[in-house]
């Protein structure tokens, strides 16, 4: 690829007829890549979602909140919707999106560690690092969202620090 092209950040305007590509280098990403509309709802994700954070397999994820389809411990064991659980106040994703929604405000990198249920109906504990934007498209508002877990490396580092402690 031309560098020229790609450092004045039109590089993939050469893929702008090829949908299919876009959605299989979507689908290729490890991060999950979230898109919430102004309700917090999930409109579009990628493959990454059920293989990082779907506590149900084949379930329909489409327009459900984010923190149902990611399967967020708070909103399962509740049995509320996401946004009107006793944590919801508290969720820095939650508070990040609408940071992005209502102040166009870029939340990149940041970390959170909270529970979650896995596909085995398991309660565990999740350490993710995550980025939010908004961004228009056909004169509406949405959140792009991107998570990735990073579990294995503070549990690591963790770890390691414990064992530098001892010694």
């Amino acid at each position: 690829m031309n560098s020229e092209i790609a450092n004045t950040n039109v590089g993939f305007n050469v893929l702008k007829g090829s949908v299919d590509f876009l959605n299989i280098v979507l689908n290729n990403i490890n991060s999950c890549v979230l898109l919430l509309d102004k309700d917090l709802n999930l409109r579009a994700f990628n493959d990454a979602l059920k293989t990082i954070f779907s506590n149900k397999k084949n379930e329909n994820l489409l327009y459900r909140k984010c923190g149902e389809a990611i399967g967020c411990a708070y909103q399962i064991e509740e049995n509320k919707e996401c946004g009107t659980t006793s944590k919801c106040n508290y969720c820095d994703l939650k508070a990040s999106a609408l940071k992005s929604y209502l102040n166009d405000e870029v939340v990149y990198k940041e970390h959170i560690s909270k529970p979650f249920f896995d596909n085995n109906n398991r309660k565990v504990e999740k350490h993710l690092q995550f980025s939010t934007r908004l961004f228009y498209f056909e004169r509406e508002k949405y959140i792009i969202m991107i998570i990735e877990d990073i579990t294995r490396f503070i549990e690591l580092e963790q770890k390691i620090s414990r064992s530098l402690q001892e010694e």
